[in-house]
């Protein structure tokens, strides 16, 4: 295989003056249009292989969500304007005569995830959804198709994927923080916490600042000392968080914007800024690994809604990061880990053109591991062909 194995020989992330993290909630409008592509990517992915043995073309990766208008009130206010989600991109439409409903999967499936996720929202009073998905170009069909033949998928792009491991301090609060926040749990103790979420990290030397916006729910909220209440309680939980990933000083800081003497605070209707002007697109929120990263190797691929059999935009990140969890999950002596993989279109996706993998060790040696790393390598390109299982089954997520 074209594996290379160099060494991580420039300062790591948590040992720089500054580093940046960033992850975007699950109600942020950008993360809502990567889950929505990936929820219709999964429902196909399901009838493809119920009705015809296989997954066909599709991918499905170009949404839009624009956002409505609402007058927030505390004790509850309204939605002035709804929500418009567009789901656009490529799928094979019928087959052998069999139609497959795109549309339906795209609008229902819609519904179900927001009704899911989003806890304040009604998306049948409040979101518009318009499915423009079309059939895909007779070129890369082909290529698709050709998979068949020779029982390999073959590589739908030219692009590349990029992982790391493991996350670091600010990485673990960026990630947890948010997780901890949207989690159900916290929704049926606090449901004044909406989903839109953002967590920003910004380590200073030894001192970890984290900035949270929060979209609070109106009709939770009594008045502004009652707001000022909640928003502290959410100031608390994230540094309770926070402490268990590191002993550097840690400063929470909620909603910054907020003008608590006007009363211009940050409350909203459906716990989500979708609601009023804020919009949102496939590929503009998380990486791959759940966070935006910019002292980290980062693809700009859209990953979401992209079809996880053969788009390498999407999978060689998966595996990437797969490559670099478990190297520094196997082998002891390696610190941490960057990867980077590169395909041809056409090619077997199983034969990336390069595969580099960067490793950081305790007694500073590299080529002694290349034969542990190869094996490690070997058997996640060999699982490739799985990942759109875990994909569909909610295993992985690419947001």
């Amino acid at each position: 295989m074209n594996l290379n194995v160099t060494p991580l020989d420039f300062q790591p992330a948590n040992e720089l003056a500054v580093e940046i993290v960033e992850r975007k909630g699950i109600g942020h409008p950008d993360t809502i249009c990567d889950a929505l592509a990936e929820k219709l990517s999964a429902e196909l992915c399901k009838f493809y292989k119920e009705k015809f043995g296989f997954v066909l073309h599709h991918n499905v990766d170009k949404g839009l969500l624009l956002g409505g208008s609402a007058a927030p009130a505390f004790g509850g206010g309204e939605i002035t304007a709804p929500i418009e989600i567009y789901l656009v991109g490529r799928a094979i439409k019928e087959y052998k005569g069999v139609k497959v409903p795109v549309e339906e999967f795209a609008i229902e499936g819609t519904k179900e995830w927001l009704k899911e996720n989003i806890h304040a929202l009604n998306p049948d009073k409040d979101v518009r959804i318009h499915c423009l998905v079309r059939p895909g170009s007779v070129d890369l069909v082909d290529i698709y198709m050709r998979q068949l033949e020779t029982g390999v998928p073959l590589a739908n792009d030219t692009s590349f994927g990029v992982g790391f491991a493991p996350f670091d301090e600010v990485e673990n609060i960026a990630f947890n923080v948010e997780k901890v926040l949207n989690s159900k749990e916290m929704k049926e103790k606090h449901p004044e916490i909406g989903e839109d979420i953002k967590v920003m990290g910004v380590r200073k030397g030894d001192t970890i600042d984290i900035t949270i916006a929060c979209a609070f729910v109106d009709r939770f909220i009594k008045d502004i000392n009652d707001y000022v209440e909640k928003r502290e309680n959410v100031r608390k939980i994230a540094e309770e968080v926070a402490k268990k990933y590191t002993n550097r000083e840690v400063v929470i800081h909620v909603n910054t914007g907020d003008d608590v003497a006007r009363e211009n605070v940050y409350i909203t209707v459906t716990g989500t800024s979708a609601e009023a002007g804020d919009d949102g697109e496939v590929g503009r929120g998380n990486r791959v690994n759940g966070l935006i990263t910019p002292y980290r190797p980062m693809s700009l691929e859209a990953a979401a809604g992209k079809n996880p059999i053969t788009h390498v935009g999407k999978l060689y990140n998966i595996t990437a990061n797969q490559i670099c969890e478990a190297v520094v999950k196997e082998i002891p002596e390696i610190e941490e880990a960057y990867c980077y993989i590169v395909s041809q279109i056409g090619k077997p996706i199983t034969e990336p053109l390069a595969l580099d993998v960067k490793i950081r060790t305790k007694d500073g040696r590299v080529d002694v591991y290349r034969d542990k790393i190869e094996p490690i390598a070997k058997e996640c390109l060999a699982d490739i062909s799985n990942i759109w299982k875990k994909l569909v089954a909610g295993e992985i997520l690419v947001y």
